[in-house]
């Protein structure tokens, strides 16, 4: 796994300012691949890598949640996480102007706007985790407390029953 240090993301920097511990991993890619294709890319266990999603509530708002990559977003978990009646995925095309992210390249950390994010509860378990570094092609990764204190976070049980 190659480590380099040159181009930091938005991501990146906030948590440098904030004083949190990550470590960077880049791979090549000029296409969108999924968390899956990813983590067999850089070798990582599908455990600790993690997608960050999107979606909005019945009151127009936007929320952040981050499952593990192999998972499915319950999207009733999700809206009692955040308090809405209803929860739905915003669709691809809007993903850059809700975050300031691509697809593929979005991550918790340094959106547009700060929204109300959930990480799921899982993640509470690993010592690290894997989440998008801001960009396709980065991924860092950094302590489950460390991305919930930089991203404003809190854990919540967010994935459909596996089986």
């Amino acid at each position: 796994m190659a480590k380099q240090k040159e181009v930091k993301t938005n991501a990146m920097r906030i948590l440098e300012g904030m004083k949190i511990p990550f470590t960077h991993y880049t791979y090549e890619c000029d296409a969108f691949v999924d968390g899956l294709q990813i983590a067999d890319k850089l070798s990582l266990p599908y455990e600790k890598v993690y997608k960050t999603l999107v979606a909005k509530g019945s009151s127009k708002n936007y929320f952040v949640f981050v499952i593990p990559v192999a998972c499915e977003l319950d999207l009733k978990k999700a809206a009692r996480s955040v308090g809405e009646k209803s929860m739905e995925m915003i669709h691809v095309k809007d993903i850059n102007a809700v975050t300031g992210y691509i697809r593929g390249g979005c991550t918790a950390v340094g959106m547009k706007k700060q929204y109300v994010t959930r990480i799921d509860e899982s993640a509470k378990a690993l010592e690290t985790m894997i989440v998008s570094g801001g960009r396709i092609g980065s991924q860092i990764e950094l302590a489950p407390a460390d991305l919930a204190r930089a991203a404003g976070a809190e854990f919540a049980e967010l994935v459909k029953a596996q089986g």
